[in-house]
């Protein structure tokens, strides 16, 4: 029992490690997501924080102010989803090292 207890701390350590690697690695990434054909875009570094929105001048020039907002909204929606996709990608190669079974953590190892 305790070979593996002890196996399981240090693959843990190991992990926590790697963890910190990826998310200084993710906070330096720049995620790009649109809407409306690209009309808006919208950038998020790795920490989910926008640090750019773009907009078509086009879509300022109409008084559809409802679908504008809809396409931010999209928008920053994709690029929360390709953020996520990129986390779990990365942790995904470091989980396939580690026996992770028994790690439950939402939105990388399950659908939560």
């Amino acid at each position: 029992m305790f070979p593996n207890l002890f196996k399981l701390f240090r693959d843990f350590q190991k992990f926590q490690g790697e963890m910190k690697r990826i998310q200084d690695e993710l906070a330096k990434e720049e995620i790009v997501g649109s809407s409306g054909a690209g009309m808006v875009e919208v950038t998020l570094n790795g920490k989910l924080e926008v640090i750019d929105v773009k907009i078509e001048k086009k879509l300022l020039e109409g008084k559809n102010l409802q679908m504008l907002q809809d396409l931010i909204v999209a928008a920053i929606n994709d690029a929360i989803k390709k953020a996520k996709e990129k986390a779990k990608e990365k942790i995904g190669e470091i989980a396939g090292e580690l026996d992770l079974s028994g790690f439950n953590i939402p939105g990388i190892f399950n659908n939560a």
